[in-house]
C-alpha cells in the first residue's frame, strides 16, 4: 500500500482554516478581548503549522529533482527524439511503398475454403 505523497485533504484544510482566522478576526468582538485575540492566536498558530506542513509536502515531493533549464533540455532532447523517430517512419513507409510498386505484380492466391476452416472434433 502506498501512501499519497501529497495529501488534498492537508491541502484542503488550509482554505477552512483560513476563512476561520478572517472570520475571528472581523467578528464582533475582533482583537479587542483577551478571549478574542487568544482565538485568533490559537487560529492562526494552526494555520500556520498547516501551511508549514502543506509547504514542506510540495518540497519534498518525488519527482521534482529537475531545475527549470534541466526540464527544458530533457524537452528538447524528447523533440528530437520524436522527430527523428518520424523521419525514420516515412523514411520506412516510403521505401515499402517503393519496393511495392516496383516488385513484379503477384498472382491471385486461392485459398481453399476447407484448409482454412478450423477442424472441430465432434464429441
Amino acid at each position: 500500500m502506498t501512501t499519497n505523497p501529497l495529501p488534498v485533504a492537508l491541502f484542503d484544510s488550509l482554505l477552512l482554516k483560513l476563512i476561520a482566522v478572517l472570520e475571528l478576526i472581523q467578528g464582533p468582538e475582533g482583537t479587542v478581548t483577551p478571549q478574542a485575540r487568544q482565538a485568533v492566536l490559537n487560529a492562526t498558530n494552526d494555520f500556520k503549522s498547516t501551511l508549514s506542513q502543506a509547504k514542506e509536502l510540495a518540497v519534498n515531493l518525488p519527482g521534482g529533482d529537475l531545475r527549470l533549464e534541466e526540464q527544458v533540455e530533457v524537452i528538447e532532447l524528447l523533440t528530437e527524439l520524436r522527430d527523428r523517430k518520424r523521419r525514420q517512419l516515412a523514411e520506412f513507409a516510403a521505401r515499402t511503398t517503393a519496393a511495392s510498386t516496383t516488385a513484379a505484380p503477384q498472382a491471385p492466391m486461392d485459398v481453399d475454403s476447407v484448409a482454412s476452416t478450423p477442424f472441430v472434433a465432434a464429441p
